[in-house]
């Protein structure tokens, strides 16, 4: 157990070099298990052999407290005591949300309801997400405590990871609480030519993920409000990533109102375009699979939306440079050169590292006539 100092040493070393202890901890798993040579971490049932049409994606949800399951609770204790640090007056904070909110608070930090993922399915006959409640906090306080330890145990802090240990298999998301987040390859669509804006996400300005370039839009799948009501009306892929292209490509607010409120997606004008786009099929949502990351197992379900040109000009000529999160760069070329470059010589978050890659692979079916509902 550190003391405050000693954790902000660990913290900051974490923030300034994520991106090698992603590929030490990735390390740590079979190569065979790595998405695409990246540093994502999958299983073959999380990789359809194509590209989904979002619309055919099941979601399934299942009513329980949120909470991991078969735990040995004084070993966990114990592996997690490693990593959390003691107050001043020797009293130990016993959860890690808790020890960032007082030593080293991003600028956006709060506890939500969340959609928790405990089980997938993308390569069999029905594609499904399964899900129950959960909530933002309960999964940094596993999430943000596996990136310090391993970070604690490469400047030789810690002697071994007790708590990834526990943890297991990543994929056996019974044992940890999976908040999910969507990332989105955002294709401008020309003919075969395609481009795409980049995501430059600044350290301490984000709880996950700073100092690396990640694709854009990118955000935590949840509701507007974390009431029942709101919870349900936003249990949709698209809903999410809909507020998600408003807020990180055009920089509105993520207030839709006050508390109760649900978001009348007909009556809004960007979404009701993107709609109808979609519906069109100048708009084509599309799943490539789902990856977790191998420093805190964030858990990313990994989507593209092609955009045929006149309409991403329509919809985003009034594009951002910055958001909350960082620093927007667009119109990054779709070639092999700039995917060899962001995912081998840049740093770039492991799930756009590997969404590029995918998306580069399937890029016939991504670019071409199909239209997926």
């Amino acid at each position: 157990m550190a003391d405050t100092d000693e954790w902000l040493r660990v913290r900051d070393y974490l923030q300034q070099h994520r991106h090698e202890l992603s590929a030490s901890a990735a390390a740590r798993y079979p190569a065979a298990q790595w998405a695409e040579g990246t540093a994502l971490l999958t299983t073959p049932s999380w990789l359809p052999a194509a590209p989904l049409p979002l619309g055919s994606v099941a979601l399934d949800w299942a009513d329980s407290d949120g909470t991991a399951r078969d735990r040995d609770a004084a070993a966990w204790d114990a592996a997690l005591a490693a990593v959390l640090p003691r107050r001043a007056d020797g009293s130990r904070y016993r959860r890690f949300s808790s020890a960032v909110a007082d030593l080293a608070p991003p600028a956006i930090w709060e506890d939500r309801r969340t959609y928790r993922l405990t089980g997938a399915d993308l390569a069999g006959p029905r594609p499904a997400l399964a899900f129950e409640p959960g909530t933002f906090f309960q999964g940094v306080d596993i999430g943000g405590a596996l990136g310090h330890e391993h970070a604690a145990a490469v400047m030789g802090l810690l002697p071994r990871e007790d708590l990834r240990a526990l943890v297991g298999t990543p994929w056996e998301l019974g044992r940890r609480p999976a908040t999910v987040a969507i990332s989105t390859l955002t294709l401008r669509a020309d003919g075969a030519a395609a481009t795409f804006p980049l995501h430059w996400r600044e350290p301490g300005r984000v709880s996950h993920a700073g100092g690396l370039y990640q694709v854009v839009p990118a955000g935590i799948f949840q509701g507007v409000d974390d009431g029942p009501a709101g919870q349900a009306h936003d249990f949709d892929l698209w809903r999410c990533m809909t507020r998600e292209f408003a807020e990180e490509l055009l920089g509105t607010s993520e207030d839709y109102g006050p508390a109760g409120t649900l978001v009348d997606y007909g009556a809004w004008p960007f979404a009701r375009r993107l709609d109808q786009a979609r519906a069109g099929g100048s708009l084509r949502p599309w799943v490539l699979g789902l990856g977790i990351d191998p420093l805190t197992l964030a858990t990313d379900l990994l989507t593209a939306v092609v955009i045929d040109a006149p309409v991403f000009d329509e919809l985003f000529g009034a594009m951002v440079d910055r958001n909350v999160e960082g620093t927007i760069l667009p119109g990054q070329p779709f070639t092999a050169e700039l995917i060899e470059r962001l995912t081998t010589r840049e740093p770039t978050q492991a799930a756009g590292a590997a969404l590029l890659r995918l998306a580069w692979r399937h890029r016939d079916v991504l670019l071409g006539p199909a239209a997926p509902g």
